[in-house]
């Protein structure tokens, strides 16, 4: 327990850590310091894709959503001691990924440079101490940059208020910039405002707040499906069924809070921490439960024997390591932060939970072929038909996944600068879509039916089944009755009383 206690505690404090430093389409600055980056001092200010305006017919003016980034209160503020003097400018400079190499250059071939050296100077190219830039050949009027400088006894100076237009979608990008070493110790407060045509949401999770309303639909009518079934038959409802249901309600939940997280997000421009943390969360449990059942599935639980036995544990911690590591890493990716640029933490994060991945798909498809062999050898044919169909489906979804894990690498390996990013929210969707088919087909294969409990584990049949089934067929009446032998009328009672409820085991039984 005070290893579980420490372990939470450290989870939390990673999230209020990640919460405080974190970037919001207002994106806020409190103090941070300017960082060293070749010859200048840098903060980032932000990376978002923007749309374009809406325009008119004939690309005159925005009549329908502006697009814009707009500088609020952009303070800088330096220390006493080192406000004695008047100092360069410190700019600001927005430029989009296309115009990256606008943004400095090099004396003689040497090594680039940001701001101005002595050399550039000479060749009369920018001013001494200047950030190097030049004009877009693509996007005239471009990058766009501006500053303010310290005059002497200052100690803060304010960016004046300012809002650019954004006429070209792109991914743009927001760094502060000086090249005074008198200013190391800045620091930098205030705040940015990124906008689309539709609101507040970054170009890249714009159609993600439609697709998480179409899941939500989605998950509404296999929802009614199930539940009318789950109504019909709540009779013959067995537990696997009952935990397919509470897969199917946490789904639901996680799709409709996703969708207002995206939907208050783009109203306010700022994510709602709460509703994002209890998004996270069903979508961490939904996720693990699902896990579970299909590694309890797999291992014949209800079908081939009554419990996990021994397993139980070893099943237990699995899930909540799977729990704890998914946690961690959808809290650090979404929880606060709409940056459009990937984060290293994730990197790093994502390894546990890709390796605790492999660990059940391995386990899963050693207990099916497991299952299968019992099965099959019991000649369990209605029970086997089931299974056949479920390990095709996994099979299916587990290529579907290594494909797919392909492309996604070979995707973020050749969008360095995330140009793009107008198709980077088809990843994340696809996950969702391919866990949605899965869970989909498992409904279809396990729906509640007045045959339910035929797939059913029964006692007495698993003990008769692990005899020689043919002994079972060979059984012949004695010609004197004696309390030793049956006849052949009870014989065939003691057979239909097998687990034979049902015509379908009746069934069964004939075939062997």
């Amino acid at each position: 327990m005070p290893k579980l206690r420490n372990t939470l505690f450290l989870l939390y404090l990673l999230f209020f850590c990640f919460v405080f430093f974190s970037e919001a389409s207002v994106h806020e600055y409190n103090g941070q310091k300017f960082v060293s980056k070749g010859n200048a001092f840098v903060v980032h200010g932000g990376s978002e894709g923007i749309y374009s305006s809406f325009a008119d017919t004939h690309n005159v003016t925005a009549i329908a959503g502006d697009s814009f980034v707009r500088f609020e209160k952009i303070t800088f503020r330096r220390p006493k001691e080192s406000s004695n003097f008047s100092s360069h400018s410190i700019q600001a400079i927005v430029f989009e990924v296309e115009d990256r190499e606008a943004i400095g250059g090099s004396a003689y071939g040497g090594q680039r440079a940001v701001c101005c050296t002595a050399d550039l100077a000479k060749l009369g190219v920018c001013s001494e101490g200047e950030i190097i830039h030049r004009p877009s050949t693509k996007n005239p009027g471009w990058p766009k940059v501006f500053g303010v400088s310290f005059s002497e006894d200052d100690e803060v100076t304010t960016l004046p208020l300012k809002s650019i237009q954004i006429t070209k979608t792109g991914m743009y990008n927001l760094y502060f910039i000086h090249c005074d070493l008198n200013l190391k110790d800045l620091t930098v407060e205030g705040k940015t405002v990124w906008k689309n045509p539709t609101g507040y949401l970054p170009g890249r999770m714009a159609p993600l707040m439609n697709f998480y309303g179409f899941m939500s639909l989605a998950f509404v009518i296999l929802g009614i499906f199930w539940f009318l079934q789950y109504a019909r038959f709540w009779r013959e409802v067995l537990p696997l069924q009952n935990c397919i249901t509470l897969v199917i309600t946490l789904g639901m939940l996680e799709m409709a809070l996703w969708y207002f997280d995206y939907a208050e997000f783009n109203e306010s421009g700022t994510r709602p921490v709460g509703i994002t943390m209890w998004a996270v969360t069903f979508d961490t449990i939904k996720r693990t439960i699902a896990r579970i059942i299909i590694l309890m599935v797999s291992m014949g639980y209800g079908v081939v024997r009554p419990t996990l036995g021994g397993l139980t544990s070893k099943v237990t911690m699995l899930g909540a390591t799977f729990f704890l590591a998914s946690e961690i890493l959808e809290l650090v990716e979404n929880v606060g932060a709409v940056s459009d640029l990937s984060g290293k933490a994730r990197l790093f994060l994502v390894l546990p939970v890709a390796i605790l991945d492999a660990f059940f798909i391995l386990w899963i498809f050693t207990s099916l072929s497991s299952t299968l062999n019992k099965l099959q050898t019991r000649r369990m044919v209605a029970k086997l038909d089931i299974y056949r169909k479920f390990t095709n489906a996994l099979a299916v979804a587990v290529i579907v996944s290594v494909g797919w894990i392909c492309y996604e690498i070979y995707f973020k390996a050749n969008d360095v600068y995330n140009e793009q990013w107008q198709n980077a929210w088809i990843i994340p969707a696809f996950w969702q879509i391919l866990s949605f088919s899965l869970l989909c087909v498992i409904c279809v294969l396990w729906a509640p039916s007045q045959n339910s409990t035929r797939y059913a584990y029964s006692g007495e049949a698993n003990e008769d089944f692990d005899k020689d089934d043919t002994n079972l067929t060979l059984i012949k009446p004695s010609p004197t009755p004696s309390k030793d032998f049956r006849t052949a009328p009870e014989t065939r009672t003691v057979q239909g009383s097998n687990g034979a409820s049902s015509n379908g085991d009746l069934e069964e039984d004939k075939t062997e």
